[in-house]
């Protein structure tokens, strides 16, 4: 075996004296944008210049992203990580002993004892930063399949009842239960069945679905062929952000290696159950995030939004019975069938059942992915976990749930991470991203980029939405220029009670949110003076 080698990782506790050490690196899009090929490229070369045998195996990341390029070696102890690691510190760490480089400055001892690994409960991305995505067998060597397994052991109902009983709620968005979708879509006859993943993430702060698909594809692919077994869907297609190029090419490998393997294609691991599945990449339109413009846009058409009855479950893909899912909530599926309703059940309060990744990004210390039981409060998140913000500076806002998210005061933190507690303070969970403002942010000028967000997005199928978003932004600019400040937010409040009331879909209904928001809890952003006033 030369010096240095790539391949699947084992996980063995212990590595035998005459085996190259393994050390792991991500290839995890975020990883790769700070020099992650570049160390693995430099660590290969240090260690055949120095004849030491090193084997490197590509993983996703941990999360952590404020330590990436991470670097991990298996040892007896478990694994030990290095961060952040650039190109130019590689011969420092050999010179200190690396691949056991205990007392170099980049050392953070073993990885899952750090306190931001340590504080998770890891169900979904229990294997993501662990596993070589594209191996097989490493997957199942940590528990894959195991839910596929149990599934194709039961009639389509008992599947159906195991997932509504878990209580998962769709983690796209809107929190619909997950298994009434299914339970629909499973009473529907017809002689053709679909199921699609939206992976259209497009929300700013959002990278949980990225991170899944190029960090453990197999669990998605797993989730998506429970789902079809449960409810009698032959295909499935994962409709991908374009401007996701990495999860492409590891999701169309990752395919390619379950149908050469059997657990894809006319008999799911040797059952009577058939299944295929593809990727097909997106066009660049946040609007397809909508379930229904997703729908039109796999048909080959504009990504409009549709008019609601009928429903994807009932009139979906081609006209067929449609299960649409987000990423994170046919990942959350092989666990339950695994392990049993009850056991995902235990974690989380009230209605919101099971963890939820969050993605913390913005002006924070340690930005990055947990996975977290619902009931934590958001201060804990940001403050403990993330370390407040980055400029030291005190918190002033933060933006939980997207671009239409609403805007959260530093005297808001302490409510739950919970879909009713969120909703109850005139907010929404959404897809788990949360972005942290320092003091500096002017809120008015947040609330004038809703605005435009919208009208740029906007499918342009609905007066409301497509002219409101158009006229807010006019409004927020006399806002600004301290043009008659009280008659315009009086016109602005009526134009987003409009918005809400009429759009279409959640595009103009959700644009007052972090409008309002921003308004209601920082009025005095919006009380400015006339520019030419201020001027003189």
């Amino acid at each position: 075996m030369s010096p240095a080698t790539t391949s699947p990782a084992t996980m063995s506790p212990s590595t035998p004296s005459d085996a190259p050490v393994r050390v792991f690196i991500p290839r995890d899009a975020a990883a790769l944008a700070v020099g992650a090929e570049r160390v693995a490229e430099a660590i290969a070369a240090e260690a055949e210049a120095r004849d030491l045998a090193v084997e490197i195996i590509r993983t996703g990341s941990r999360g952590m992203l404020w330590l990436e390029p991470l670097v991990e070696v298996a040892t007896p102890a478990g694994r030990i990580g290095y961060g952040p690691v650039a190109r130019a510190d590689v011969a420092g760490l050999f010179d200190a002993g690396f691949p056991y480089a205990d007392g170099h400055p980049l050392c953070l001892g073993p990885v899952e004892k750090l306190d931001w690994m340590r504080r998770q409960q890891r169900l979904t991305f229990a294997r993501v930063g662990v596993i070589d995505p594209l191996s097989l067998s490493d997957y199942t060597a940590h528990g894959g399949l195991s839910g596929l397994k149990a599934a194709l052991g039961r009639i389509g109902q008992e599947i159906v009842t195991e997932v509504k009983e878990s209580g998962l709620r769709g983690r796209g968005g809107a929190g619909f239960p997950t298994g009434i979708k299914w339970q629909t879509v499973h009473d529907a006859r017809a002689e053709q069945k679909y199921i699609v993943c939206n992976a259209d993430e497009g929300d700013s702060g959002t990278f949980a679905d990225r991170m899944l698909m190029e960090g453990d594809p197999f669990l998605l692919i797993e989730g998506m062929i429970i789902a079809g077994v449960a409810v009698g869907a032959s295909r499935g297609y994962i409709y991908l952000r374009s401007e996701y190029p990495n999860a492409l090419s590891i999701l169309a490998e990752a395919i390619r290696r379950a149908e050469a393997s059997g657990v894809l294609g006319p008999n799911v691991l040797g059952s009577h159950h058939p299944f295929h599945l593809e990727v097909r990449p997106g066009a660049g339109a946040y609007i397809c995030g909508e379930e229904t413009a997703l729908l039109e846009s796999l048909e080959g058409r504009r990504g409009i939004v549709r008019a609601k009855p009928p429903i994807p479950a009932l009139n979906g893909l081609f006209g067929r019975p449609t299960i649409v899912n987000n990423v994170l909530s046919f990942a959350a599926v092989p666990f339950i069938l695994a392990e049993g309703a009850q056991a995902y059940a235990e974690f989380g309060m009230g209605r919101s059942r099971g963890t939820l990744p969050v993605q913390l990004a913005g002006n924070v210390k340690r930005g990055g992915l947990i996975e977290l039981a619902f009931g934590i409060s958001l201060r804990e998140i940001i403050e403990d976990l993330g370390g407040g913000t980055r400029s030291g500076r005190p918190i002033r806002a933060v933006q939980v749930g997207g671009p239409l998210g609403a805007y959260l005061g530093a005297d808001q933190l302490d409510v739950p991470m919970d879909y009713e507690a969120l909703s109850g303070i005139k907010a929404m969970l959404g897809h788990g991203g949360m972005v942290v403002f320092d003091d500096r942010v002017d809120m008015a000028r947040q609330a004038r980029f809703a605005f435009s967000f919208c009208a740029r997005e906007s499918c342009g199928k609905c007066t409301p939405c497509r002219i409101g978003a158009v006229r807010g932004v006019e409004l927020m600019d006399k806002i600004l220029a301290g043009d008659a400040p009280d008659t315009t937010i009086a016109l602005l409040r009526d134009l987003t009670g409009l918005m809400t009331d009429a759009s279409l879909c959640a595009m103009g209904g959700l644009t007052p949110l972090p409008v309002l928001s921003a308004l209601d809890h920082f009025p005095e952003d919006f009380d400015r003076p006339p520019l030419r006033a201020a001027a003189e």
